[in-house]
């Protein structure tokens, strides 16, 4: 399915969503370190191509330090941080109407965890009609993996590109 979608730099988002300190010290520092330098690596290709990045947070209750986006994927000056406070962004923040504001259709996320912000992106993301790549190696549902890899290959394709981190690069370089 990633064939068929072509990347248009000015109808399209990246979406990092839950990179904060508790959800990554969940994975292994082996999973963790390579989940950052992916992650990374998709970030700074956006921001090379001129493709706007989002950060997703959730908060529930007090902003505590294990709470932060983690400083390993720290936003940039002038990047929007939606803060939400349930498992997906539509319903507790305004990233529906940001992303209209943008002109975008085309959402390309990851985050942990992949059965709550992904799947919860990926489903009311197409209910409204948005074009919807999820990177599956840039994706994590600890401690469950299992649940990660059935998502990834039995239920996102219908409704998403499901693709891996070295081919969004290629994708966002041809944006």
């Amino acid at each position: 399915m990633a064939d068929q979608l072509t990347l248009e730099k000015c109808k399209t988002a990246v979406l990092i969503m839950d990179f904060q300190n508790r959800m990554l010290n969940e994975l292994s520092e082996a999973a963790r370190k390579d989940i950052l330098k992916k992650a990374n690596d998709i970030l700074s290709k956006a921001r090379q191509v001129g493709i706007p990045v989002i950060y997703i947070e959730v908060r529930r209750g007090e902003r505590t330090p294990e709470m932060e986006i983690h400083p390993g994927v720290t936003p940039k000056p002038g990047e929007l941080v939606l803060t939400k406070q349930r498992v997906g962004p539509f319903t507790t923040t305004n990233l529906n109407e940001v992303l209209k504001k943008l002109g975008v259709d085309t959402m390309v996320i990851f985050g942990i965890a992949t059965q709550g912000c992904i799947l919860t992106t990926v489903r009311c993301g197409a209910d409204m009609d948005y074009k919807i790549v999820v990177v599956s190696d840039c994706c994590a549902n600890p401690p469950s993996e299992e649940v990660n890899r059935i998502l990834m290959e039995k239920v996102f394709p219908g409704q998403a590109n499901v693709v891996k981190t070295q081919e969004i690069l290629k994708m966002l370089a041809k944006a």
